[in-house]
C-alpha cells in the first residue's frame, strides 16, 4: 500500500476566520485564566524569530481586522538592532549615556505601508524571503522590518482570539451554572422531603420527561466544560489543537471533519458494560446474518443478487434493534457478499482497526474517517476486544450524489485460532449530542467475518446493513442508489479486493516482464506506481461531494449541467502551484460500462476523445500491471503532435463495481528520474479522468456497444459517467478565478462528452 494521506484536505489559504463557528471557536478555546493572562502578555511582547509558539497562542488560523482599528504600527530598525548589541558590552559607562543607548527607537509605518501589509497578510499570514523581499522594495522597508510587522501581527492576533474565546467559555459556563441550579430546585420540588423519593406529582408523566431533558443538557454542558479543559491541558502553547486532538485521523483532516464531527461531545447515558453488551449483541446478529440462508435470505431470479427479507429479520431480531415493532420510516439497505482477498489475517484485521489504514484501503469509498473515542484498546498485537467510536463521511465520485455520514461503534474480535470478526453499529446516543440534522444514516450491526486461508489468502465474507433518511437523489443515479448498490457489501469487498491485489503487485519482486514493460529496475517500478496511486487518490477527493469542496453549478455546452469548484494550492509539494479549477459532469449512456471502459484506457483510441492530443499518434513507452485482469495497469503514454512531444501518466482500475481511468500530463524530465527509483513525492501532477458505474438497471433493453456487429451479445444495462479536468487557471495562489477559466473548462467538458459519443455511436443519447 502506499502511504499517500487521504485525509489532506485541498490546500486553502490559512486566514479561515475562526469565528465563522461559534461551536468551533468554543472547543479550541482555553479555560484556564491563567491562560489567558499569557495570551494578554504575549500581545504586547516583541517577538524575534518566524515561529510564534512562544506567543502564548495556540492556533495557527488567524481573524481579519483592519488597520484603522488597531491603529498604526510600529517596527524597529535596523540601527536600533545593532545599538541591541552595543549596548550590552559597556556596563560602567555613564548612566545618562547608557539609558540612551538602550532606548529602543521605533519606525512608524505610513498608512500606504499598513495598507499593503495587510493585504499580503490577508492572503499570506507567514510570507516567504521571496514575498518579503518584494514588499520590502515596494515600500521602501528593510526585510526585517517586514519580518518583525509580520511575526507582531500575528502575535496580536493571537491574543485577540484567546480574549474572545475566553469571554465565550465564560458565558457558557454561566449557562452552565444557570441549568444546574434550575436542574436542582426542579429535583427538590419533585421529591419528598422526608424521605427523599419522588412525589405522586411527580409520576404523571411530564415530570419524567422534563427531568431527563434537563439531566441530558446539563451532562452535555458538563461535558463540554471538561472536553475544553483537557484540550487546554493537551495542548502546549503553539501548538494547534488541531494536530493533538484524541481523533486519530490525522492533524489537518480534523480541521474539516466540520460537518457534524466538531459538534460530538461525549457519550451520554452509556456505560462500559453497557457498551461491551451492545457490541456482544451486535457481533451475535452478525454471525447469524453472514451465515444464514433462507428464509432471512432470499436470492433474486432477476439480478442473482441476495435480497433481506425483512419481515423474517424483524421476527429475528427486531427486539434487539430497539426499533419496536413495524415497519422502519427510513429506508433499509442490506447486502452480502463474500470473496476472496490476497491479504493475511493479521493485516487485514490492523487495517480495519487503524483508521489511517482504513482510509487507504478505501479511498475511492472514504472521504474522511476520525476515530473518535478509544473505548478500549484490547489485547495482543491484533487487539483483540478493541472497541472504537469511528466517523465517517462515504461518497461516490460524483458529486450529484451526497455523501453520507455515519458514526458507529467499531468492535474487533477472535473467534476462533483462524477466524476473526469486525462489527460496526451505530450508537443511540451519539445523535443527542450532535445536530440531528447532520446524521442521516445509521449503521446497524455491519461488518465482515474473515477466515484465514493459506499462502496469505483470507476468505470475507461482507454485511452491510444500513439505514438511511430519504433524500432526493439526481433520476440516473436514483437506481443504483435506492437498491442499495452504492454502499453496498458489494462495492466495499471489490474494493478491498482491488486494494490488497494492488498491494501485493507493489510488493513483489518477480514480476513477469510481460507485467512491466518500459521500467529497467524494480525500485524503477515501485517509484512510478507510487506516483501513479497519489495521483488516482488526489483525483479521488477532487470528485467526490464532500465538505471539502464547494461545488457551483453551471449549464453545460452540450445540455448536461456541469459542476465546478476552485481551490488553491500555496505550497503542497504533489500538486502544481497556483488557482486549480475543478469541473465535473456526469451523464448516462447506452454503452456496458465495460465496454466503455476499454475505450477509454486504449492509449490506440485516444485520440477520437482527447482533444488535447489534437489527433497527434499515442505511443506507450511503459506498462506496468497491477493486477490480473489486464484493465489494471499502469502506462506512461507519450503524445506527438506538431514536431511537441507530451507524456501522460495514466492509472486504470477496474473490478467488479466501479471502473476509473486517471490520468495527468507529467514533467518528462521528472517522470524519467522516477523510473529509474527516485522519489516521487515532489513530481507535481494535476490529474483528470472518468468514473464509471453500472447504471443499476440490469433489465434495460438493448444497448448499443463499440462494435455494432456484436450488439446482441452484450450483457445489458448502460453506463453512468463521470468526466472530471482539473486545470490550473493560474501560477498565482492569489489570483481570482476568472469566468474565461470556466469558459474554457467547460467547453472541453462538452467536446469531450460529445467525441465519446460519437466513437461510441449513441449520439442521440
Amino acid at each position: 500500500m502506499g502511504q499517500v494521506d487521504m485525509s489532506k484536505p485541498p490546500a486553502t489559504s490559512r486566514t479561515k476566520d475562526f469565528f465563522a463557528s461559534p461551536a468551533l471557536s468554543l472547543s479550541l478555546a482555553g479555560i484556564f485564566r491563567d491562560g489567558a493572562a499569557a495570551a494578554g502578555e504575549a500581545a504586547n511582547m516583541e517577538v524575534e524569530e518566524g515561529e510564534e509558539g512562544s506567543g502564548g497562542g495556540g492556533r495557527e488560523g488567524t481573524v481579519e481586522i483592519s488597520s484603522e482599528n488597531s491603529g498604526p504600527a510600529r517596527s524597529r530598525s535596523d540601527e536600533d538592532l545593532d545599538d541591541d548589541g552595543e549596548g550590552d558590552g559597556d556596563g560602567d559607562g555613564d548612566g545618562d549615556k547608557s539609558k540612551k543607548k538602550k532606548r529602543k527607537k521605533y519606525h512608524r509605518h505610513t498608512a500606504e505601508q499598513i495598507r499593503e501589509m495587510e493585504a499580503l497578510f490577508k492572503e499570506s499570514p507567514h510570507p516567504d524571503e521571496k514575498q518579503r523581499q518584494q514588499l520590502s522594495k515596494q515600500l521602501g522597508l528593510a526585510p526585517r522590518q517586514i519580518k518583525f510587522w509580520f511575526q507582531n501581527r500575528r502575535t496580536q492576533i493571537k491574543a485577540i482570539q484567546e480574549r474572545h474565546e475566553n469571554s465565550l467559555l465564560k458565558s457558557e459556563i454561566e449557562k452552565l451554572r444557570e441549568e444546574n441550579q434550575k436542574l436542582r430546585e426542579t429535583i427538590k420540588k419533585a421529591a419528598c422531603p422526608n424521605c427523599g423519593f419522588a412525589t405522586s406529582s411527580s409520576r404523571d408523566g411530564s415530570m419524567p420527561t422534563e427531568e431527563q431533558q434537563l439531566r441530558i443538557e446539563n451532562a452535555r454542558l458538563k461535558a463540554e466544560v471538561e472536553k475544553l479543559r483537557a484540550m487546554v491541558g493537551k495542548n502546549p502553547p503553539g501548538a494547534s489543537p488541531s494536530t493533538t486532538t484524541s481523533c486519530s485521523g490525522g492533524g489537518t483532516d480534523q480541521l474539516d471533519n466540520r460537518s457534524s464531527l466538531d459538534l460530538y461531545t461525549g457519550i451520554f447515558g452509556l456505560d462500559r458494560p453497557r457498551i461491551s453488551e451492545m457490541v456482544d449483541r451486535a457481533m451475535e446478529e452478525l454471525q447469524k446474518m453472514a451465515s444464514a440462508g433462507e428464509p432471512l435470505w432470499v436470492r433474486s431470479v432477476e439480478t442473482g443478487r441476495e435480497i433481506l427479507n425483512y419481515d423474517e429479520y424483524m421476527r429475528e431480531f427486531g427486539s434487539a434493534i430497539g426499533g419496536g415493532n413495524g415497519r422502519p420510516k427510513r429506508s433499509i439497505e442490506a447486502s452480502r457478499e463474500t470473496a476472496v482477498v490476497f491479504v493475511d489475517l493479521p493485516r487485514l484485521v490492523q487495517s480495519f482497526m487503524d483508521v489511517n489504514q482504513w482510509k487507504e484501503m478505501f479511498p475511492c469509498m472514504i472521504s474522511k474517517a476520525a476515530t473518535v473515542d478509544d473505548i478500549s484498546s484490547g489485547e495482543g498485537p491484533n487487539r483483540n476486544g478493541a472497541i472504537q467510536l469511528m466517523f465517517a463521511e462515504l461518497q461516490m465520485l460524483t458529486p450529484m450524489v451526497a455523501t453520507r455520514e455515519v458514526y458507529f461503534l467499531r468492535y474487533c474480535k477472535q473467534l476462533s485460532a483462524e477466524q476473526w470478526a469486525i462489527v460496526d453499529v451505530s450508537l443511540d446516543k451519539v445523535e443527542d449530542n450532535i445536530d440531528a440534522s447532520l446524521v442521516k444514516c445509521r449503521k446497524r450491526p455491519s461488518g465482515c467475518i474473515i477466515d484465514d486461508k493459506s499462502n496469505g489468502h483470507c476468505k470475507v465474507t461482507w454485511l452491510e446493513h444500513l439505514e438511511c433518511q430519504k433524500s432526493i437523489v439526481p433520476t440516473m443515479y436514483r437506481a443504483i442508489v435506492n437498491s442499495g448498490q452504492a454502499f453496498g457489501a458489494k462495492h466495499w469487498i471489490a474494493t478491498l479486493q482491488q486494494q490488497c491485489e494492488r498491494h501485493v503487485f507493489y510488493m513483489a519482486t518477480n514480476v513477469p516482464t510481460k507485467d512491466s514493460t518500459g521500467v529497467g529496475t524494480l525500485a524503477g517500478r515501485k517509484s512510478v506506481l507510487k506516483l501513479a496511486q497519489r495521483m488516482t487518490w488526489s483525483f479521488y477527493r477532487a470528485v467526490g461531494a464532500s465538505s471539502h469542496h464547494t461545488w457551483t453549478k453551471v449549464a453545460g455546452k452540450s445540455g448536461d449541467d456541469v459542476r465546478i469548484a476552485s481551490r488553491k494550492n500555496l505550497n503542497e509539494p504533489g500538486e502544481p502551484v497556483g488557482v486549480i479549477l475543478c469541473a465535473v459532469s456526469s451523464v448516462w449512456l447506452p454503452v456496458h460500462h465495460h465496454e466503455l471502459f476499454h475505450f477509454l484506457r486504449d492509449e490506440s483510441r485516444r485520440s477520437e476523445w482527447d482533444i488535447m492530443s489534437n489527433g497527434g499518434s499515442v505511443q506507450t513507452i511503459a506498462n506496468l500491471a497491477k493486477g490480473q485482469d489486464r484493465g489494471n495497469a499502469v502506462t506512461l503514454q507519450t503524445i506527438k503532435s506538431n514536431e511537441k512531444s507530451m507524456w501522460i501518466l495514466q492509472d486504470s482500475c477496474t473490478n467488479a463495481y466501479e471502473s476509473t481511468v486517471v490520468y495527468a500530463p507529467v514533467d518528462t524530465a521528472g517522470m524519467q528520474s522516477v523510473m529509474t527509483g527516485c522519489d516521487a513525492s515532489n513530481v507535481a501532477v494535476l490529474p483528470s479522468g472518468f468514473s464509471i458505474l453500472p447504471d443499476g438497471l440490469e433489465s434495460r433493453p438493448l444497448v448499443i456497444t463499440s462494435r455494432p456487429e456484436e450488439k446482441g451479445s452484450e450483457p445489458e444495462g448502460g453506463s453512468l459517467l463521470t468526466i472530471a479536468f482539473q486545470v490550473l487557471t493560474n501560477t498565482s495562489p492569489t489570483a481570482k478565478l476568472a469566468m474565461e477559466s470556466v469558459e474554457s473548462v467547460n467547453t472541453l467538458i462538452s467536446c469531450t462528452l460529445r467525441n465519446i459519443k460519437k466513437s461510441l455511436q449513441c449520439e442521440d443519447s
